[in-house]
């Protein structure tokens, strides 16, 4: 997982998987290249907790301003931000498997500080809530198989994350394999129908063949806010795509 601020102004967050580490993720995808020729951030977050996990499952992460793995990155934006002089209106975040779950847990607790995220191969803001741990090995895989819900209940989750609230929601890329069978392609449907009715955005097209020849691309509304892809064969995790990112997040055209 991980924070892109933008055009130094742009952070981005950038999530690791479960097992993995801030420096495998460094290495993982080629977002630090395109930072270099872009001028953008990135942070790299890691936690050695849970097998490395993030704790999405937390009462602390799911709940803005209480704690969890989720303030701790959000307190490395404000820091980087601070530091340099970043624009606070171009943070985004995203990730991969437990960086992606953390993706959406960012953009549900969060909303007042990342502008944008992408997630891949994950699951709903608040999926895990309440799971003794969300690791591969946990006891509750009830989340990671399609726990499924309404758009208006996934919709709550999020609003309960942080009461009150009524300034801008994170716009956000859901990405998955359909033949992911760690985390089911399920979630990706589940946590577009959180999003779709959080950002108040219907499916409107789907497009086969974007961004490349295995995947189909689901737009919600005008494309703006919310946008989906599931890829034919593809296992977990779905291959990061770096300029369909940065085109979403506002950074490349």
């Amino acid at each position: 997982m991980g924070c892109i601020i933008g055009p130094l102004s742009t952070n981005t967050p950038q999530l690791h998987p479960c097992g993995g580490s801030a420096t495998q993720w460094y290495s993982g995808t080629k977002l630090p290249s395109y930072a270099d020729g872009n001028g953008f951030i990135l942070i790299y977050p890691g936690t050695p907790n849970m097998s490395n996990c993030w704790d999405v499952q937390s009462a602390g992460s799911l709940t803005h301003g209480q704690g969890g793995d989720a303030l701790g990155i959000v307190n490395m934006v404000k820091y980087t931000l601070t530091k340099y002089n970043g624009d606070s209106s171009r943070v985004s975040v995203m990730g991969g498997s437990s960086g992606a779950m953390m993706t959406n847990v960012m953009a549900g607790s969060y909303p007042d500080v990342f502008e944008a995220g992408a997630a891949f191969s994950g699951v709903a803001h608040a999926c895990f809530a309440g799971a003794p741990s969300a690791t591969p090995s946990s006891s509750n895989q009830t989340c990671a198989q399609g726990l499924q819900h309404t758009p208006e209940q996934w919709g709550a989750f999020v609003r309960n994350s942080y009461p009150g609230y009524t300034g801008r929601r994170t716009r956000m890329m859901i990405v998955h394999g359909q033949a992911d069978a760690l985390v089911r392609p399920q979630c990706a449907i589940e946590a577009l129908k959180q999003w779709s009715n959080v950002l108040n955005v219907t499916l409107t097209n789907k497009v086969t063949g974007v961004p490349s020849s295995a995947y189909t691309q689901e737009i919600y509304g005008d494309g703006t806010k919310l946008q989906g892809f599931f890829g034919t064969g593809v296992g977990h995790i779905a291959p990061v795509n770096e300029p369909l990112i940065l085109k979403f997040f506002g950074i490349m055209s």
